[in-house]
């Protein structure tokens, strides 16, 4: 049974994975929690985003991604509430760029790290990113009237796709040596994110697709 939709099932994930290997916003948030925060919260921030992509893969398989792609008022309401957020992402960047380079704190509490999580689930539930690469999934077809094991084998890997591919980011840009480098150049980083975060919110914002 699995076999018989093993290709349709590699190819997903293959679209998916070409998604996370292009950076886009979570890896830009993951970015700057990595080098400001540590590896901790870089990596419950990869959580947050691999479980955003559950609801996206849970929504492609059953549809909801081209409903949503065919009602303008609900695309309309995901765009806004992803620009605005993108747009505070990019308030938060700048404050950074004009402030001395903080202190790592020594430890990391239970709520902090909770919502570290969920602001990483939130961006990438209105990821415009995210959300193309998942409606280019959604028009391959042949997932939604898979079996049920098959569906749970198809949303189970793109959790561990994206947990693994924005894990590895927060592994790698949290590491001494990126870190050292941030840390020397980090006004001129949190400058760059803040330009980008705000460039991805206006066109975003802009956009009537």
């Amino acid at each position: 049974m699995i076999a018989e939709y093993l290709p349709k099932l590699l190819l997903a994930w293959s679209i998916q994975l070409g998604g996370i290997l292009s950076p886009g916003p979570s890896v830009m948030l993951i970015l700057g929690i990595a080098t400001t925060r540590g590896r901790l919260p870089a990596v419950t921030t990869s959580l947050g985003v691999a479980c955003g992509s559950i609801v996206l893969s849970t929504a492609t398989v059953v549809g909801l991604a081209v409903v949503l792609a065919d009602l303008a008022h609900a695309m309309t309401v995901v765009r806004i509430v992803g620009a605005l957020y993108l747009v505070w992402l990019s308030y938060k960047a700048f404050k950074r760029a004009v402030q001395p380079f903080p202190q790592m704190a020594a430890g990391q509490s239970e709520g902090a790290l909770w919502r570290t999580a969920l602001g990483g689930f939130f961006l990438q539930v209105t990821n415009p990113k995210a959300i193309f690469f998942w409606l280019a999934i959604a028009g391959v077809g042949g997932i939604g009237d898979a079996p049920l094991l098959v569906t749970l084998l198809f949303i189970a890997g793109a959790f561990l796709n994206s947990l693994m591919g924005h894990a590895a980011y927060a592994l790698l840009l949290s590491a001494v040596p990126v870190r050292a480098l941030f840390i020397r150049f980090h006004k001129w980083v949190d400058g760059a994110l803040g330009c980008f975060f705000a460039f991805a919110g206006y066109t975003l914002l802009m956009s009537r697709s």
